[in-house]
């Protein structure tokens, strides 16, 4: 399993289950701890949890994650645990909002976010890091501005809770209709590029909208060009704050909200005014919990940085391990669905 390596028990008693009743059967008591990935409900066990007064760790994937994809089972180095709620999810509050909202940050940590920053930055770090990063040019001459307009996976949690109805096509139209002096780029999640995901817009509607359409190059090239940045609930627009960008939302995505981006939607749960420093403390440091890609032990952020940076520099320096990396990113999501369309027949999960 990707993830054991975030968690510790005495014994080394972890058990990975599918219900409640495999979950008793294992040994679940008021004692343990329960985590579930994503915000799926297992309505017998959060009412076992309530009964017995236990919290909930909701997991998901944290914000500098891998070079390669999750879709294609890349092995995350960052995870989200939060017994709150979930980041992605501004309907009720989350552990990382809390700390947004009431951490008193201390002049140690904002100079160590600092460092932070300039890390990520010099690297050119964004969640997922395989795409090669190469200059955009673009005759500024001709336009007011230059535009980036995030795409994202339309089946994803995060669209479904917090882009308030809006898809991709949306997004781009949105953004068209309000500047359309601007020359647009838009950028297909990469999910969507692998076809590990659902997402794609209409050539009606990017022909439209959009003055080019850019697949192969990474996030950070992307934004380097542009002016500002648009986007749903993409976590490019907090790529973007950290390289000093406008960042424009129209869902609500965890970094909205804080006078830090222009926002199309409010929360009013989110009443402080932050500065970027301390939106990174919070979102980088404090928050997530980080292994190493080298041993998979626990680490701080500061030690996956640069580790991934290693990994990252293998996988673009050497054409073997990229080929090994990519296939098995092509291959696993697909053999996957294969299975899962033969077993649905018999009710059963993978």
């Amino acid at each position: 399993m990707q993830i054991e390596n975030f968690f510790y028990a005495p014994n080394n008693q972890k058990f990975i289950c599918k219900n409640l009743e495999e979950a008793l059967t294992k040994g679940l008591d008021k004692n343990s701890n329960i985590f579930i990935y994503g915000i799926i409900e297992f309505p017998e066990v959060e009412e076992y949890a309530k009964e017995n007064s236990m919290p909930i760790y909701r997991i998901e994937d944290a914000f500098i994650r891998s070079v390669a994809l999750g879709s294609g089972f890349a092995k995350p180095y960052s995870l989200s645990i939060d017994p709150i709620g979930i980041y992605f999810d501004p309907r009720k509050p989350s552990y990382l909002e809390h700390l947004l909202e009431n951490y008193e940050f201390s002049d140690e940590l904002i100079k160590r976010a600092k460092k932070i920053q300039k890390a990520v930055v010099a690297s050119k770090f964004s969640k997922y890091n395989h795409l090669s990063h190469q200059e955009i040019k673009i005759d500024r001459e001709k336009y007011d501005k230059v535009i980036l307009v995030t795409g994202q996976v339309e089946d994803d949690m995060s669209i479904k809770f917090g882009a308030f109805g809006l898809n991709n096509s949306d997004l781009l139209q949105m953004v068209k209709e309000r500047n359309p002096n601007a020359y647009i780029i838009y950028k297909p999640h990469p999910d969507v590029l692998s076809g590990n995901r659902f997402g794609n817009v209409s050539k009606e509607i990017t022909d439209a909208c959009a003055n080019e359409i850019q697949t192969d190059v990474s996030i950070d090239s992307c934004i380097a060009v542009s002016d500002e940045i648009h986007t749903l609930t993409s976590g490019a627009g907090f790529d973007a704050l950290l390289r000093g960008k406008a960042v424009f939302t129209y869902g609500m995505p965890f970094y909205a909200g804080w006078g830090l981006t222009t926002d199309h939607r409010k929360c009013e749960r989110r009443t402080r005014t932050l500065t970027l420093d301390e939106l990174i403390a919070s979102t980088l440091i404090l928050f997530p919990r980080y292994i190493s890609p080298k041993t998979g032990a626990f680490c701080e952020v500061e030690q996956t940085l640069e580790e991934l940076k290693e990994e990252q520099e293998r996988y673009f320096n050497n054409r073997f391990y990229r080929y090994k990396i990519n296939l098995k990113g092509y291959l696993l999501p697909r053999v996957r669905r294969v299975v899962r369309s033969i077993l649905k027949p018999f009710k059963l999960k993978i």
